[in-house]
């Protein structure tokens, strides 16, 4: 999953008071491409809250983490290793920026959010998660980046929020004022801080490191910083009972989740910035909607069509590309 992942806010979210970031997305290929990839994590994505639901009785929080992220580690390094060590110089002086990105993308977000689905349905998992993440960014960029909103990203952010808003109501505008978190959703709510942490931080990529050679440092860390609670967790809980349905559910976080997702999603924030990449999470819930319709044989309500439309149209006026924008 926000994650972030596993958000829809921020710069059209793009940022014109930002040099480097309007440059970046002044060529209409850059961004779609940008577009196209940032989906494709999205897509990979979703399945995580469903699997953190369905095996929350059957796999501890940490181990499922753990065991997500060493099978990415292993599967990455045969791909990464040569990179790695070609491109080492640029990592020196980097360990503050690599152990702060590898403890909010991957030690922590997924972490939080397969403990919070112990007790929250995986739809409310997904909701919550995408809801927080991209205000979470959007606050931050405007803080720390000194980033402006333009008026099409404004418009988009609202679309979006309307339709979030419609799923957490259920088309009941009137119940805003008697919704209430429960704990799980305060881990739901640390996971999507995290995850807006980590798209920002993933921004300052060291230069002269590849997404792969990348990929296996923060993978690599990640694990290492989770091994003391996992054993922690291992000494005080069952083991796992590798079923073939746990087993196939882990390969998929550890392959799709989060190597393949990752690195479109890495690309993406480099193509599009990561303000505008986090606006894609509010597709997540309702892919996990589609997602439990098709696995677990649950009803699509019409709040869920109407947020779809909401969020739908969000997505396209934040990232409409406008006849000006490509002539920057």
């Amino acid at each position: 999953m926000i994650p972030g992942s596993p958000g829809a806010i921020a710069g059209a979210f793009s940022f014109p008071g930002n040099r480097i970031f309007t440059a970046m997305n002044a060529d209409p290929a850059v961004q779609r491409k940008g577009v196209l990839l940032a989906l494709l994590a999205v897509l990979l994505w979703s399945g995580n809250f469903i699997i953190a639901r369905a095996l929350h009785a059957s796999v501890p929080p940490v181990a499922l983490a753990f065991w997500r992220w060493l099978g990415a580690t292993a599967l990455l390094l045969p791909f990464a290793l040569g990179a790695l060590r070609r491109e080492a110089a640029a990592l020196r002086g980097r360990w503050a920026h690599n152990l702060g990105t590898a403890l909010t993308g991957i030690t922590l977000f997924n972490t939080f959010i397969y403990i919070a689905g112990r007790t929250v349905p995986a739809i409310h998992l997904a909701l919550i998660g995408t809801t927080a993440a991209p205000l979470f960014v959007l606050l931050f960029s405007f803080v720390f980046l000194r980033e402006r909103l333009a008026g099409q990203t404004l418009m988009g952010a609202l679309l979006c929020m309307a339709g979030l808003l419609v799923l957490l109501t259920n088309g009941n505008f009137s119940t805003l004022g008697t919704l209430h978190f429960v704990s799980g959703d305060a881990w739901i709510l640390a996971a999507a801080l995290s995850f807006a942490l980590y798209t920002l931080q993933v921004r300052r990529r060291p230069q002269g490191i590849s997404p792969r050679a990348y990929l296996l440092v923060l993978f690599t860390t990640g694990t290492v910083l989770l091994l003391p609670a996992y054993l922690w967790e291992r000494a005080h809980t069952a083991p796992v009972n590798w079923t073939p349905v746990v087993a196939g559910s882990v390969a998929y976080l550890a392959v799709c989740a989060s190597v393949l997702a990752f690195l479109a999603w890495n690309e993406a924030i480099r193509r599009i910035g990561p303000a505008r990449t986090a606006l894609f999470g509010n597709g997540i819930p309702l892919l996990s909607a589609i997602e439990a319709v098709l696995l677990l044989g649950e009803k699509v309500s019409a709040a869920t069509a109407v947020a779809f439309i909401f969020i739908g149209a969000g997505l396209y006026v934040a990232n409409r590309v406008s006849g000006s924008a490509g002539k920057q």
